[in-house]
């Protein structure tokens, strides 16, 4: 191909130069007649004088990309007033002038010495003027002219993109547009076929084409089948010269997709699936999955089920899993293994978007059987009764039948069931339950009038497996029995005048009875039987209302004799058997007026139903003085001063503070204080009585091993030492005691633990006592012991 261009760009280069050459030659014999002139006659014998011109020329053009050893001729300039003898310049000035195109100044030829590219720049302006040699004054006034570059077939056709990307549906019909690829070339469009393109398909056949002269690529099979290859691989060329030999071309690679329609029914892999659910399963719960198989992608493969037929119809169902495209079969109701053990049904699959066109090609849906047995699971025991009711009276003794609940196993080994009571439904434990058959029973009486109601829960489960069980609730009614007198609805108190005439109402009764109703709701009232001689003064009328009203009798009242009556009323009910009660009515007389009304009465209403006897109220305050008297006696001994339990002597002065009003001097006063003041001398060589308790054994220092010096400076060894005394000696103050040191000041016969005198009395100090202080204190025992050795050696 390099070969073919290389001759064809020489054959066109030395026409071109041909014809250029023609041309200049054409020019200079004009320019050369138009310099001489000539006189022409008409038709009419009229003389016509032609106008002398200077500069006659046409464009001059020159090829590119030549790589010839000289350089290029690009034209001639002459003037007609050269005469060839060198006294006329040529100048050339403008675009390129010097540099790409230079001239002759004595022959006036232009020559190109670049090679020129016309993509770069297609024509250049170049102004050419004659000049005289010595004076350089102008001949001739400038004149303008253009070189354009001619083209040549030097570059290749080239695409927008090195790669595309296209899709088109599979199934499409031949000729279907996939995509159109566009190609563009440098070279000139309007000088021969350099930039004339045409295209062609290198790769991708049978399944797509081109047009040649547009680059759209058309399918070109029918029928492509996104599920038997997805993707395509084209490449596609543009040739220039019209696509005849020795053009240029360039390639593009198009990868093109099918996209996906619906043209796949679903299709079932099998045509039965086995499942198995547990009769404890709850609705709701999955039982299993299938799948029917569509080779459509997205939105085309996207399926539904759904239940045809079968005895399982009514015990389950099943959903889409658009995510995985599955079936899920789910449990719609309680399966029993004891009722049905086997249930089949027929599920369809069936797409969700169905394309028209593609009908013919079949139904887009498929059957399958779904076959799901039940498995056998311990369930726990089944009660025959939702919840029970029974009755019983009240007052019933023990061991009294209240009912009896009944459970099954419904499982296929109908083990034996066990009965029990759950005790937080039962805390006073009023029932007990046979565990073997479930009669209930009272263990105590019960009061109807405590509780009318009670809600216990029984529990049953399996000899066998008691993990399982089962609970139902039980409500009991109690019964009445008419076990309750009717009393007084409210205490009740009168008063009456002294003058009240006979038969006089002055009060009306009504009485409550806390038994029900059913057992007696009528109320008698009377005076009680016992009594021989009823009080005059007063009457019964009993209204037959449940009510009765007290009237004044045929007795004379005196308020100097008695200002206050008690009148028993008995009270009865009318149930089975009839209950009675005697209850008390206060009665005071009161002085009153002509017209009735009351003046005064010597105390106030009380009520004695529920009083105290006199006796009961004796004790009482009897109690109180008593406790007064205590009270009384533990005042007066608190106030008494204790003896201290230690005996000390009067200078003692524990727990007083002593201020002093002087102002240490710092580290450097060595008589601000002396420790020897914490010293008791009362304790120093013995030990301290108590009088609360009686020492089991005489106290001895020496016992201890423990003997400070009397004048010990170490503070640390006083306290330790006081701590370790208080610690074993039994006739030491309580533990929880605080003994406080008050004494201060020299000449104490404890001595001085103060360490600024230590100095002075070194010598006549005895530290065999620390040997006996154990490890903590052997380097001390050490340091002094060893002075008191060293002398003993010299």
């Amino acid at each position: 191909m390099k070969k073919d261009f290389c001759l064809h760009s020489l054959l066109l280069c030395l026409g071109i130069a041909y014809c250029s050459h023609a041309t200049s030659l054409r020019r200079n014999n004009k320019l050369r007649q138009s310099f001489h002139g000539h006189h022409e006659k008409g038709k009419e014998g009229q003389v016509l004088h032609r106008s002398k011109r200077g500069w006659v020329w046409n464009q001059f053009f020159v090829i590119e990309e030549y790589t010839g050893p000289d350089p290029v001729l690009v034209g001639r300039l002459h003037s007609d007033v050269d005469s060839g003898d060198g006294k006329i310049k040529y100048i050339l000035s403008g675009e390129g002038a010097g540099t790409i195109f230079v001239i002759d100044d004595k022959s006036g030829n232009i020559h190109a010495t670049k090679t020129l590219d016309r993509e770069e720049r297609a024509q250049y302006t170049l102004m050419a003027q004659a000049v005289e040699r010595e004076t350089n004054k102008p001949l001739e006034p400038p004149s303008e002219f253009i070189v354009k570059v001619q083209d040549i077939n030097d570059n290749p056709p080239e695409f927008l993109h090195e790669n595309y990307h296209a899709n088109v549906p599979e199934m499409s019909n031949v000729g279907t547009s996939v995509i159109q690829v566009t190609a563009s070339d440098a070279d000139d469009p309007t000088y021969g076929n350099s930039a004339k393109l045409v295209y062609s398909i290198l790769e991708g056949q049978p399944y797509f084409s081109v047009e040649a002269q547009s680059g759209i690529i058309r399918t070109a099979l029918p029928n492509m089948d996104r599920e038997a290859k997805e993707e395509y691989h084209v490449v596609i060329q543009a040739k220039d010269m019209g696509g005849h030999m020795g053009g240029l071309s360039g390639t593009t690679k198009v990868t093109i997709k099918l996209t996906d329609v619906n043209d796949n029914p679903p299709k079932f892999p099998q045509s039965a699936y086995p499942m198995s659910v547990s009769e404890a399963a709850v609705p709701g719960e999955e039982v299993g999955r299938i799948k029917a198989k569509d080779p459509d992608f997205g939105e085309n493969g996207l399926i539904k089920y759904r239940i045809l037929e079968g005895d399982g119809a009514e015990m389950f169902e099943i959903t889409a899993d658009y995510q995985t495209q599955e079936g899920v079969v789910k449990l719609k109701k309680v399966v029993d293994y004891e009722t049905k053990k086997f249930y089949s049904m027929k599920v369809e699959a069936v797409n969700v978007h169905i394309d028209p066109r593609f009908l013919s090609r079949g139904p887009f849906k498929d059957t399958a059987t779904v076959k799901v047995s039940v498995e056998d699971f311990d369930e726990p025991p089944i009660f025959l009764a939702h919840s029970y009711i029974f009755e019983v009276y009240e007052n019933a003794p023990s061991e009294t039948v209240v009912g009896r609940v009944h459970a099954k196993d419904p499982d296929a080994a109908n083990s034996p069931i066990r009965y029990s009571i759950d005790r937080h439904t039962d805390l006073d434990r009023f029932f007990s339950i046979n565990p073997e058959d479930g009669v209930i029973k009272t263990t105590k009486g019960l009061d109807r009038e405590e509780s009318s109601w009670h809600n216990i829960s029984i529990i049953a489960n399996e000899i066998h497996n008691r993990i399982h069980e089962t609970k139902v609730p039980v409500a009991i009614k109690v019964l009445d029995k008419n076990d309750n007198a009717p009393e007084f609805a409210k205490p009740y108190e009168a008063f009456v005048c002294e003058n009240a005439p006979i038969n006089q109402e002055f009060l009306t009764i009504t009485a409550v009875d806390k038994d029900d109703t059913a057992n007696g709701l009528r109320f008698f009232y009377s005076f009680p039987p016992e009594i021989v001689r009823p009080n005059p003064n007063f009457t019964i009328i009993d209204k037959r209302d449940n009510t009765a009203s007290i009237r004044v009798g045929r007795g004379v009242f005196s308020r100097q004799k008695q200002d206050l009556y008690l009148v028993p009323i008995v009270i009865s009910d009318g149930g089975s058997p009839p209950m009675s009660s005697t209850n008390t009515l206060s009665v005071r007389i009161c002085s009153c007026s002509s017209d009735g009304s009351q003046l005064s009465c010597n105390a106030e209403p009380q009520s004695l139903n529920a009083g105290l006897s006199t006796g009961a109220l004796i004790a009482i305050l009897a109690c109180i003085v008593i406790l007064l008297v205590i009270v009384v006696l533990f005042v007066t001994l608190r106030r008494e001063k204790k003896e201290p339990l230690i005996v000390f002597e009067e200078e003692d002065i524990r727990e007083n503070i002593i201020t002093y009003d002087d102002e240490g001097g710092g580290e450097e006063d060595t008589e601000a204080f002396d420790i020897a003041t914490l010293q008791n001398p009362d304790g120093i060589n013995g030990f301290m009585p108590r009088k609360d308790i009686k020492p089991e054994f005489q106290y001895n220092t020496r016992d201890f091993g423990i003997r400070p010096a009397p004048n010990s400076v170490d503070v640390d060894d006083f306290i330790n030492t006081r701590i370790h005394e208080a610690d074993n000696d039994p006739t030491a103050p309580p533990y929880d005691s605080i003994q406080i040191y008050g004494y201060e000041g020299r000449g104490s016969v404890a001595g001085s633990l103060s360490s600024l005198e230590s100095a002075s009395t070194d010598s006549d100090l005895d530290y065999d006592y620390l040997q006996n202080w154990g490890p903590r204190f052997k380097k001390l025992a050490d340091l002094y012991g060893s002075k008191d050795t060293c002398e003993d050696d010299s």
